[in-house]
């Protein structure tokens, strides 16, 4: 595996969080992996023998690119061989203005957009290996998008607010932030996202305590739980099974098996 993450641009740092570029090798069987929830919304461009998306018994083969939007559990998708992923993470308060496309709250997301029209020049780089130059075309693209949109200088406020206390500031706190109602707040961020407050807060939480366990699996669930506002270790072990479908102790002692082969950083694609 190799992972890659690339710091946006000055003028693209109130809309992205960041580029990266993965690449995994799964075998000559269809291998099935899980994308676990965080409090970004993704669009991935892919490159390889194709990603589907797994649900129940259906397999849906995806374009390139797509949108993974904001999870509220584990989605399954599937790749054979190899798969190559050049993608912008996005503050999901702004990745549909961005786009100029309509909000939603699907998970997984295919549109139509002029974005999609990169691929046979990032499919060049993949092939000859340039990421810097495949980064570099994304960023640009995104650059031109951005100068044509205005971001909502209330929801980079009210997204700064809850980035900075992690998930862990009430509504009320966060409007106070953005110098905003919570009336006004609510309807902006849900009108822009697809989703509340309190939907992005509970994620940005989680996240936090996935990393966290990820890095550091011994990690005390009690302190832990108390150190991101959690009311208690069970209110942790809720939350966490909520959105990742196992529990926190289960999650740390798979940790300690997967990230001396994965590497340390963590990667929300989890070969299942």
């Amino acid at each position: 595996m190799l992972h890659r993450e690339f710091e946006p641009a000055e003028a693209l740092r109130d809309a992205i969080r960041c580029f990266w570029y993965d690449k995994r090798d799964f075998g000559p069987q269809p291998t099935n992996f899980d994308v676990m929830p965080d409090g970004y919304a993704e669009i991935i461009f892919h490159f390889g023998k194709g990603c589907s998306r797994v649900s129940g018994n259906t397999v849906a083969a995806l374009p390139s690119p797509f949108m993974v939007g904001l999870l509220n559990q584990p989605e399954v998708f599937r790749a054979t061989q190899y798969l190559e992923i050049l993608a912008v993470r996005c503050y999901p308060w702004t990745v549909f203005d961005l786009l100029e496309l309509p909000s939603g709250k699907d998970s997984v997301q295919v549109f139509e957009h002029p974005v999609a029209q990169l691929q046979p020049a990032l499919q060049q780089c993949i092939d000859t290996g340039d990421i810097d130059t495949a980064i570099n075309l994304l960023q640009q693209f995104f650059l031109d998008a951005r100068a044509k949109v205005a971001i909502d200088s209330m929801l980079h406020k009210a997204g700064v607010a809850m980035q900075h206390a992690g998930g862990n500031l009430p509504v009320s706190g966060v409007a106070a932030a953005a110098h905003a109602t919570v009336r006004t707040l609510e309807r902006n961020f849900k009108q822009s996202s697809g989703h509340t407050v309190k939907d992005v807060s509970g994620l940005m939480r989680f996240e936090q305590a996935r990393n966290r366990l990820w890095h550091y699996p011994q990690t005390n669930l009690a302190g832990l739980a108390e150190e991101l506002g959690y009311t208690d270790q069970s209110h942790l072990s809720r939350e966490f099974k909520r959105y990742s479908g196992t529990t926190p102790a289960a999650f740390a002692r798979k940790a300690r098996q997967t990230r001396p082969l994965a590497g340390h950083d963590f990667v929300a694609f989890v070969q299942a």
